[in-house]
Formats: structure tokens, C-alpha cells, sequence
């Protein structure tokens, strides 16, 4: 099978369900803003593989969640996002947060690599957020997208912090 089909040349691409649109429309944009934010996970994924289980399995649920957004209409032959995904995230989001010391301050992203490199996957999930929000699809599956890529920044955030910690560093904090 060859990778090029060339049915895009002319700056259409197939939604989910087989309708055309530009490439630069705003659904190709919001999933594309998902796609690569998983792109980066996998980055920090190489980076910090002490935390590859929590960050594969959300490069999972972000591929389900890319597949809802590049739809239209019904979708009944994916997987819908689960609420339990979002409880996931804050569960794990406690987790961390009890090995962390409390914040007092913004945080300035800095060394060591890693924890940069999780405020780069929140900064791109805060806009992959935003532009599903744009849609304005009323859709309760995309509803529970925009929740599950808001309680995701938090996690990038705080995983960041921990990196720090694990690392023995200081945070640099803005003030």
C-alpha cells in the first residue's frame, strides 16, 4: 500500500465519515492541533520514560479523541471519549500533586529538559483545546473533549513540576 493517495493535492481532505473539506478548515485544524500534541507526548515519552505508561495510554485516548473531532455527525463506529479518561487524569493529577511542595508562584519553564518539554505539551494542548472549542460542535462527545484536554494541561503542568522534583531541582519561579 502506498502512503500518498494524492486525493489531497488540491487542499481538500476526507472527515471521518467521507466528506470533503479544505485543509485549512477549522475541524482539520483542531485535530491537527490534537495530532501534535501527540507528536510531543511522544518526545516527552523519550524523554522522561519513568512516566511512558501515563503518557502512552493519554497518546491512546488523544487518538480517540482526534478520530471524534475529525467527524461531523454521528460517529457510532468510534469509540466515544469516556468520562472515566477525564477522572483518570484527575486521580492522577492528585497523585503527583501530594509528592509536590505547594505552589506559590507561576512557574518559568527552565531545566531540566524534560519538564520544559512538558510545559510545550501543555502550551500545545491549551491551543488544541481552543481550537475544539472554535467549533462550536455541539456534540456531547466533543463537550467531554474540551473537558478531557482542559483537565490534560493540568496534568502536563503538574507532571512538569514533578520532573523538577524527581531531578532534584529547583522550579524557577517567576516573582
Amino acid at each position: 500500500m502506498k502512503i500518498y493517495t494524492k486525493t489531497g493535492d488540491t487542499g481538500q481532505t476526507s472527515l471521518v465519515g467521507g466528506s470533503r473539506v479544505s485543509k485549512a478548515s477549522a475541524r482539520v485544524c483542531a485535530y491537527g492541533d490534537v495530532d501534535e500534541l501527540i507528536s510531543f507526548l511522544g518526545l516527552l515519552r523519550a524523554k522522561a520514560p519513568m512516566h511512558n505508561d501515563v503518557l502512552r495510554r493519554v497518546q491512546c485516548e488523544l487518538m480517540n479523541l482526534s478520530a471524534w473531532i475529525a467527524s461531523e455527525g454521528e460517529a457510532t463506529r468510534l469509540k466515544a471519549p469516556e468520562p472515566e479518561w477525564v477522572k483518570a487524569l484527575e486521580q492522577q493529577i492528585d497523585t503527583w500533586t501530594a509528592e509536590l511542595p505547594p505552589l506559590k508562584s507561576f512557574v518559568l519553564p527552565g531545566a531540566p529538559a524534560p519538564s520544559s518539554l512538558c510545559h510545550v505539551c501543555r502550551t500545545v494542548c491549551r491551543r488544541a483545546e481552543r481550537s475544539v472549542i472554535a467549533l462550536e460542535d455541539p456534540r456531547p462527545e466533543i463537550a467531554l473533549c474540551c473537558r478531557y484536554l482542559n483537565r490534560l494541561s493540568d496534568l502536563l503542568f503538574t507532571l512538569a513540576r514533578l520532573i523538577c522534583v524527581e531531578a532534584g531541582k529547583d522550579e524557577d519561579l517567576w516573582l
